[in-house]
């Protein structure tokens, strides 16, 4: 009877896991993340601690599956890899990575006290310490973290205080309390419903409230932003590469904007392959004129590591060396920009190019614009809200404008591309600054301090997109924090319920 309830127990939450991914994607579903966590918290509850580990192990790998499946594309789209490899490969990554979650909720089931007030914030704490660790360790993966799912609901207005992070474990926390008291006889009669009640009370309660205003307006600009809408298996390809790259040079100089982005790799060429004369005329023309350019390309040589790296041309950085602005990624993605230890077998299954890149500095200077402090960031590194925050540390110089240039075609058609435009509202939200986006395929987009998205081009369409922008300065407490700190004090928080359940048993004993 028992295996009837455990392979129960694992359908159920490899379901509720599963859905919990839509909303990271389709955020208006956001209680689907409450239900959803609400439901692996009930059949933790009393679980044991093996049992709770397998729980939350097949809800990690059903949620992370659900949430990045379109991984195989990359891989077998694009990079060639076989079919059965390429969904193994997402399979293994995404079970991988839920061992957090297994470990955190064998740690809740060990600890929990079967008292409300402890246990509640001992599941938000659990959940809090595999999402970070998921988040951090060997360079992180936190795609489809749960507060992602949180861009539109109430919650969201916790993120320049707490951060998308904080916001999981808030969410965790009330997800856990919808159910507090269903599986403990011990419960005082009426419990669910003041435990429900609370919850609706909070999200009620955190509708209403409006954003403060932690920052303030600085100027606007007038910006231009391409989306040239290269299918990725061209990218590279000889015979389109001279069309595609007489298309970028065109349309970055005859763009009106005050400052004109394109996306990642417009141009795909190493700095030996690209010709002057491709490359001298789009310099001379920022340089001399009254606009400013940034734009996607690597650069480095062999003997000093190739870097994936955007440059900004204005009147200004005629002095800089080599006449632009620098900026080069940070973050870089394990087996597309960097082959992780004992991997390289597996990168030579693949065929995908430009796959081993130099890191570029974690605190990297802003470009210079008419007064706007411009932050360039590459591809997923908006991923990663405690790295961006690290450009705060000296607030005078800190970013007024965040810039997204991305390349996602890598993916195709699918929800990364929603995706990853909630995960750029949501760094909006926690520093109270815009993030103006530049993308291959989409979605290119202008998005404000609010997180709302003020203008969009369709997704998969050539085009130009003009829209002005409007600058912030001043710190949201989650930027004074995490720049100073970075994720320790979560950590911390994380780690309270644990210690005062530890303290409690040595007590007793």
């Amino acid at each position: 009877m028992d295996r009837v309830f455990v392979g129960f127990d694992l359908a159920l939450v490899i379901l509720l896991g599963a859905l919990h991914a839509l909303p990271t994607a389709y955020p208006r579903f956001w209680w689907i993340q409450l239900l959803c966590a609400a439901g692996l918290a009930f059949r933790v509850s009393r679980a044991s601690v093996g049992r709770a580990a397998l729980l939350g192990f097949a809800f990690g790998t059903a949620w992370l599956c659900a949430g990045t499946w379109w991984l195989y594309i990359s891989m077998h789209r694009y990079g060639g890899l076989s079919a059965p490899l390429s969904a193994l490969a997402v399979f293994a990554l995404s079970a991988f990575l839920s061992l957090y979650l297994a470990a955190a909720m064998g740690l809740f089931a060990k600890f929990r006290r079967h008292a409300l007030w402890l246990d509640v914030p001992m599941f938000a704490g659990c959940w809090l310490l595999a999402e970070l660790a998921r988040g951090y360790v060997l360079t992180g993966f936190p795609w489809a973290a749960s507060g992602y799912a949180h861009v539109d609901s109430p919650l969201a207005a916790l993120a320049p205080v707490i951060g998308v992070y904080g916001i999981g474990a808030v969410a965790a926390g009330l997800s856990a309390l919808l159910v507090a008291g269903l599986r403990d006889r011990r419960q005082p009669g009426g419990v669910t419903a003041v435990c429900v009640a609370t919850v609706g009370v909070v999200l009620a309660g955190l509708t209403f409230i409006k954003l403060p205003g932690y920052t303030t307006a600085t100027g606007t600009l007038q910006l231009s932003l391409l989306q040239p809408n290269v299918p990725q298996n061209e990218k590279f390809a000889v015979e389109v590469l001279p069309q595609n790259l007489d298309w970028a040079a065109k349309n970055l100089m005859a763009a009106r904007g005050d400052l004109v982005i394109a996306p990642e790799t417009i141009v795909p060429l190493l700095p030996e392959q690209l010709p002057p004369e491709y490359w001298q005329p789009l310099l001379k023309h920022f340089q001399r004129g009254s606009q400013a350019a940034l734009f996607g390309r690597p650069l480095g040589s062999l003997e000093t590591s190739y870097t994936n790296s955007a440059v900004g041309i204005s009147r200004d950085t005629v002095k800089m060396d080599d006449g632009f602005f620098r900026y080069d990624k940070h973050h870089l993605v394990p087996f597309g920009e960097f082959i992780p230890t004992g991997f390289r077998w597996f990168t030579n299954l693949m065929n995908i190019p430009l796959g081993d890149f130099g890191r570029g500095p974690r605190v990297a200077p802003s470009f210079p614009v008419k007064g706007e402090r411009v932050a360039p960031n590459i591809c997923f590194e908006d991923l990663f809200g405690e790295e961006l925050a690290a450009r705060f540390a000296d607030e005078p110089v800190a970013p007024t404008v965040f810039a997204n240039l991305t390349n996602i075609g890598w993916f195709g058609d699918t929800i990364a591309v929603d995706q990853h435009l909630h995960i750029s509202r949501m760094r909006t939200l926690e520093f109270q600054r815009p993030m103006v986006r530049a993308t291959n395929t989409g979605t290119t987009a202008v998005i404000d301090y609010t997180g709302h998205v003020t203008q969009a081009m369709p997704t998969f369409t050539q085009g130009v997109l003009n829209a002005p922008v409007t600058g912030r300065t001043g710190l949201t407490p989650f930027a004074s924090w995490s720049s100073r700190f970075g994720l320790l004090p979560l950590l911390i928080v994380a780690l309270l319920p644990l210690l005062g359940a530890l303290v409690l048993r040595r007590a007793e004993d």
